[in-house]
């Protein structure tokens, strides 16, 4: 991995070497933290750099922030815009991963969220494929079960809450496999350990709501959408037995990290009767060709990060 030069951090852009944070600080500790992730695709065609949905993804970060009870003072279209000089500082032209980050700063001793000082960084660096399964990934059912709403929720990005992920994706890898899906507290589907899940069945699309302890992804709003516009394919959002995966047609992932990622297998089953199902091609290819801002109808949701600083410069709002 290749780590960045420089670091938003508490409002001011500084060296990435500049922003340690020492070993008694309250969400090294406890978790008291959240994040986002986003992406930034290199488009050479147009020598640009465009951030893929940076306000839906920073609208759901400070939501997370709410979810722990931190006060900052920024809107989502401020931290669009630190994010944009950020990565203009860098300098990159390729794609990216970004990070935003959001925690309890003070270094104390004491469960508990009053009281304490958070503290909001921003980072980018060069990022490939999170998972390099171009044909499909093999998957199995954990035995861990998806944390819920009244434990840690699952709709806020929240950094202790990711420890039931490492341990589903820990037990799957150790076992052979790719990473795992997990079921939630009734046994239904919920997600990945990174990702929402799809599965194509009887010409539908159908992915788990909201309610089932999943995260509200970006990806997923994405994919739907798409999967709407474009294709004309009813979208339902219901809960998903277990075993329905087994015999559906078609199951991938969807997520910011991984991507559009098919499932050919999921604990040693076939899915379907190809290893990229013909939906997932085609949803995977237009959300590919979105985030690079190659869709006319969809180039709202991408911010050009090197002609946005021409516009700025010019005294023109960023788009």
């Amino acid at each position: 991995m290749v780590l960045p030069k420089f670091a938003f951090f508490n409002g001011r852009i500084l060296p990435y070497e500049d922003t340690r944070v020492g070993l008694l600080t309250h969400a090294l500790n406890y978790g008291t933290g959240c994040f986002a992730g986003l992406r930034a695709y290199w488009n050479a065609e147009e020598n640009e750099l465009f951030v893929f949905r940076a306000l839906d993804h920073f609208i759901r970060f400070l939501d997370s922030t709410r979810l722990l009870a931190m006060d900052f003072p920024y809107t989502p279209e401020n931290l669009r815009d630190h994010l944009l000089e950020l990565l203009r500082r860098e300098g990159e032209r390729r794609d990216c991963y970004i990070r935003p980050l959001a925690f309890l700063s003070e270094e104390t001793i004491g469960v508990g969220l009053m009281s304490l000082s958070p503290a909001l960084s921003i980072v980018a660096f060069p990022f490939g494929k999170y998972l390099d399964r171009e044909q499909g990934a093999h998957m199995t059912i954990s035995s861990w079960r998806r944390i819920e709403d009244n434990v840690i929720p699952a709709r806020g990005k929240i950094s202790g809450g990711y420890v039931n992920s490492a341990l589903a994706k820990l037990d799957a890898q150790r076992a052979g496999f790719d990473d795992a899906i997990l079921l939630d507290s009734r046994g239904r589907v919920s997600e990945g350990t990174v990702a929402n899940i799809f599965m194509v069945r009887r010409g539908e699309l159908v992915t788990p709501p909201v309610t089932d302890s999943v995260l509200e992804g970006i990806t997923r709003r994405t994919v739907i959408e798409l999967a709407r516009r474009e294709l004309g394919l009813p979208v339902v959002e219901r809960s998903i037995d277990r075993t329905e995966l087994f015999v559906a047609e078609e199951v991938f992932f969807a997520g910011t990290g991984i991507e559009v990622m098919p499932v050919s297998r999921i604990d040693h089953r076939t899915i379907g009767v190809s290893p990229v199902g013909e939906i997932t091609g085609r949803i995977r290819h237009l959300y590919f060709e979105a985030v690079r801002g190659k869709l006319p109808a969809y180039r709202g949701w991408c911010e050009p990060v090197f002609a946005g600083a021409v516009r700025a410069e010019a005294g023109v709002g960023i788009a």
